[in-house]
């Protein structure tokens, strides 16, 4: 009996010290390999460079983004990283330029000002493949700091329709072969948190050299600014 309550007492004593470290270290030990993987959420104005003579945008023109961006920081202090992620993005542009089916092509123009009209929009949803390098100054305890992020993304076109609605008539198309279907921009994030300023310029025209205007090609490429939401 004597043995007995030994060997109790001594066990109790180990699973104690082992219970008590397991304790310690799940609860007190910060994690020296945390990630800041992400969803975003992306809202922007949506703004045509490159613009021909006469082009205008009109009304508000918003853009749309959500994903997901999968951290792999590349520093013992995890401040530096590289993500990649997975995307996808509506983009809707109001302007003047219309986009007019004539015998199994399409004819483009832009709209005078004499010309009174209430719709003249095309949209694009795209699928988009971010990859950005980071640097942050968080810690594992908070999910608060300055970041800088700047990258590029990849687009492949999905869907596009336009739409342009006058006393005249109304003309509607989608998926119109001379909408580039691979897109590629850089862009930059700057800000604190949750909130941050965000901007983006196309690398590539909307437009195949098949659209043209008078002769000319339509160049037009995208800018967009605006807000970046980041949700752990």
């Amino acid at each position: 009996m004597k043995k007995l309550f030994l060997f109790l007492v001594l066990f109790s004593n180990l699973i104690f010290s082992q219970t008590k470290e397991d304790v310690e270290r799940d609860f007190d030990a910060p994690d020296s390999l945390y990630r800041e993987d992400q969803f975003y959420f992306n809202i922007s104005y949506s703004s045509l460079q490159n613009q021909p003579n006469g082009f205008r945008q009109n009304k508000f023109s918003p853009s749309l983004s959500l994903g997901f961006l999968r951290d792999m920081p590349v520093n013992k202090a995890r401040t530096f990283a590289i993500a990649a992620g997975l995307g996808y993005t509506i983009s809707a542009y109001n302007h003047n330029l219309v986009i007019d089916p004539n015998n199994g092509s399409l004819d483009y123009s832009l709209i005078g000002n004499d010309v009174i009209y209430s719709k003249d929009k095309l949209s694009i949803h795209t699928i988009d493949l971010p990859i950005e390098i980071r640097w942050r100054n968080s810690t594992s305890e908070s999910h608060k700091f300055w970041r800088i992020y700047g990258g590029f993304k990849f687009s492949y076109k999905v869907f596009d329709r336009y739409k342009f609605v006058a006393d005249s008539g109304t003309i509607k198309l989608s998926n119109n072969d001379d909408i580039n279907k691979f897109m590629a921009g850089t862009y930059l994030t700057v800000g604190w948190n949750t909130v941050n300023f965000y901007a983006y310029y196309g690398l590539n025209p909307l437009f195949k050299s098949s659209a043209k205007i008078d002769g000319k090609t339509v160049d037009l490429n995208a800018l967009h600014f605006g807000l970046m939401f980041y949700i752990l």
